[in-house]
């Protein structure tokens, strides 16, 4: 019996790798190297190993922007007001794919500082947003789950997070929990620019063990990094 092929999107998919040059925890963290190659590349090579051809780099990075980059790989110039601490990826988003013709398609958001990401994580999550009808695909990591007794302040007022009960509840009674970790966002562009936001109807989850999950934010982070690759026997991922 011949294997099973696996559902991929039909229309077109395309990566989106945000780039920003500003970075407090870690300057210059974009174009830091890991394992002999600046953190960016390592998204750019696991698209590419996916089977996606159809790249964009939006960045304020002259760095980034003057280096030679691989066929199927284009470089977007983000203007300097949607390069700031507080822009939102929506913003940024919303502003490149009209000007860069990404007006239809899946779209694959890949965040450099997430540069343990597979090439599989990346074919797995087109697949289940191909098969799922999902408004978007996201990666997740366990969360402990006693977050669920949070609450916010409202003046002295406890106001819960979720539900008055988990407030009281022993935690090993309370739900499962995960939290996004930034590593993989899929989901349709057309949709997208439509509504002007991401679509949160109906987000599916992908899990991915804690080491392909390392978010990278200080020089800590670049290091643990890169002993997991060492580690893994991986110098070049």
């Amino acid at each position: 019996m011949a294997p099973t092929r696996p559902t991929m999107p039909a229309s077109r998919v395309f990566a989106v790798i945000p780039a920003r040059g500003g970075s407090k925890g870690l300057p210059g963290k974009n174009v830091a190297l890991l394992a002999g190659k600046p953190l960016y590349r390592h998204s750019i090579d696991a698209a590419l190993a996916a089977g996606i051809t159809d790249i964009h780099v939006t960045t304020d990075m002259d760095e980034i922007l003057q280096s030679p980059m691989p066929d199927g790989v284009t470089l977007h110039h983000r203007p300097d007001q949607l390069a700031r601490d507080d822009t939102p990826m929506a913003a940024v988003l919303l502003d490149l794919l009209p000007a860069a013709g990404l007006t239809e398609g899946t779209l694959v958001l890949l965040q450099p500082t997430s540069p343990l990401r597979r090439p599989e994580t990346i074919r797995h999550g087109l697949e289940l947003f191909a098969r799922s009808g999902a408004s978007m695909v996201m990666s997740v990591s366990p969360a402990e789950r006693s977050v669920l007794k949070w609450g916010l302040l409202d003046g002295q007022r406890f106001v819960p997070l979720v539900k008055p009960d988990y407030c009281f509840a022993n935690r090993q009674s309370l739900p499962e929990v995960v939290r996004p970790n930034g590593a993989l966002y899929v989901f349709d562009a057309g949709r997208f620019l439509a509504a002007g936001d991401y679509g949160v109807e109906a987000i599916h989850v992908l899990p991915i063990a804690e080491d392909e999950a390392q978010d990278i934010d200080t020089a800590a982070d670049l290091a643990r990094c890169s002993a997991i690759l060492s580690n893994n026997g991986n110098t070049d991922a």
